[in-house]
């Protein structure tokens, strides 16, 4: 009966010791599938935190390119400020010099003047001389226009009538015109308003006779009925009224 305790005993051990093996190496094998688990998940942790840290990833890169867009659009905003700019100092360089001391030493050129003659109002026998200055400078004029007056289809001009003008000039070596202004002279045909010559139905200007060709004349039709007697021109001035002034003073030394 001992012997068959001992073995029951034993028997029962060895089935303990069995279940207590199966147990751990269950453990075991749990323990070793979560510490793979954890590494797996520290170890694709790890790698992600290191692609941050190395380069963006592709939102970063995405946010990346929409900065550098952004940035080429304000580089292009200062650009066109820059631009607009160098206009500003295009239009101020186009405004050109009007001061007199340039217009005495720069003539000015047909090319940039017309001229017009048309009677003055409230006068039967004057007529208005209006010199424009079109271009972009000042321009200096002689002290009157040089004008003539004779027949229109006369093949001899030298029997050609001019009229007297102020004496005793000096001063300023030329008369400044400034851009978009006019020069005006006025002539009086007929001061005393008696009988005159009939024959005369042109006048001839010349804007500049000091500096001017003779080629650059301009010939202007008079109006019917014209007499033409004793002639006087006044010097350029800035308006009509002032230039009759100067006109009355004609043949005055």
């Amino acid at each position: 009966m001992r012997t068959i305790r001992t073995r029951k005993h034993t028997a029962a051990l060895g089935a303990v010791t069995a279940v207590l093996a199966l147990a751990l190496t269950a453990c075991g094998g749990g323990d070793e599938t979560g510490t793979k688990s954890a590494g797996s998940a520290d170890n694709a942790a790890s790698a992600g935190a290191s692609t941050d840290a190395g380069q963006p990833s592709d939102a970063t890169k995405a946010t990346g390119t929409s900065k550098a867009d952004s940035t080429a659009q304000n580089t292009g905003a200062t650009k066109t400020g820059t631009s607009k700019t160098s206009t500003s100092k295009g239009g101020s360089t186009a405004s050109g010099n009007t001061s007199d001391s340039y217009a005495y030493k720069h003539p000015c050129k047909s090319s940039d003047l017309s001229v017009r003659v048309y009677p003055r109002e409230g006068s039967a026998t004057q007529q208005v001389i209006e010199v424009n200055n079109t271009g972009a400078n000042s321009c200096g004029l002689s002290y009157f226009p040089r004008v003539s007056l004779g027949a229109s289809k006369a093949s001899d001009h030298s029997g050609d009538i001019t009229p007297a003008v102020p004496g005793g000039l000096g001063g300023a070596p030329a008369y400044p015109v400034k851009p978009k202004t006019a020069a005006i002279a006025v002539i009086d045909l007929n001061p005393s308003g008696g009988n005159g010559l009939t024959w005369i139905n042109e006048m001839n200007v010349l804007a500049d006779g000091d500096h001017m060709p003779n080629a650059d004349t301009q010939n202007f039709e008079l109006g019917p009925d014209v007499k033409v007697r004793d002639p006087k021109l006044g010097l350029y001035r800035g308006t009509v009224a002032d230039a009759v002034s100067s006109m009355k003073s004609a043949g005055k030394s």
